[in-house]
């Protein structure tokens, strides 16, 4: 059983609490996740075997409807507080809550929808950000075939991309100048990490010769990432 995480004064004067409404397989990870991260959670759902399993994964599990809004105002949700709602298909029950907390001016509403449909009318009615985790899959997925380098990728704009990548084998005991990754690829690479030893390089120079167990960090175009095989 993971121990409760201690904090020291100053530190949990600065953090900022979580409150997870819905505690199904993403529902339950995220909160498990921020828990063993240090964060302060608040677990709720009315499913008595999900709160139980969440207990030790939070700092309080409460059973109780989400939905409810005497619920949130017995636990006393603040504006400042980050409310993660994952409620599945059930656009009403998301809808609902999305809204009771517009009303209480909570800054940060993060809502799991199912379709980019159901994203815009939880948008509309006030969600800060809004979740579609099966499509975001779907594109790691995707992306992993096209481009097999790619380990991960966070979007910057509509054109450029940051991305962590192996490097093929063709960069293997080459540098940077010879590869000519900034004018041959349009690519620059931001950091190298050894994933051997834990050691970031970070803005290396052309004279840096890229090896074998190490990651690229770069930041470029998708359709240049994914010429690199």
């Amino acid at each position: 059983m993971p121990k409760k995480p201690s904090w020291s004064v100053k530190e949990v004067i600065q953090m900022k609490r979580v409150i997870v409404i819905g505690l199904g397989i993403f529902g339950f990870n995220i909160a498990k996740e921020l828990y063993e991260n240090g964060f302060e959670v608040v677990a709720i759902d009315k499913n008595k075997d999900a709160v139980q399993k969440i207990r030790d994964y939070s700092t309080k599990a409460i059973l109780s409807d989400g939905t409810d809004k005497d619920v949130m105002d017995l636990i006393g949700i603040q504006e400042d507080d980050i409310v993660i709602i994952s409620f599945g298909e059930d656009l009403a029950a998301s809808t609902l809550i999305t809204l009771h907390l517009k009303q209480m001016k909570v800054k940060n509403i993060i809502v799991k929808a199912p379709s980019e449909e159901h994203k815009l009318i939880l948008e509309k009615v006030g969600a800060t950000d809004v979740l579609i985790p099966e499509k975001e899959i779907a594109g790691k997925v995707a992306k992993s075939l096209i481009s097999p380098n790619v380990l991960d990728y966070l979007p910057l704009s509509d054109d450029y991309m940051l991305f962590e990548m192996a490097p093929p084998n063709s960069f293997i005991g080459k540098t940077i100048g010879e590869l000519q990754l900034r004018g041959k690829h349009h690519i620059e690479v931001l950091a190298i990490k050894d994933i051997i030893t834990d050691k970031m390089h970070m803005v290396p120079h052309a004279d840096f010769v890229i090896k074998d167990g190490e990651v690229l960090v770069v930041v470029g175009k998708e359709k240049d990432i994914q010429r690199i095989r």
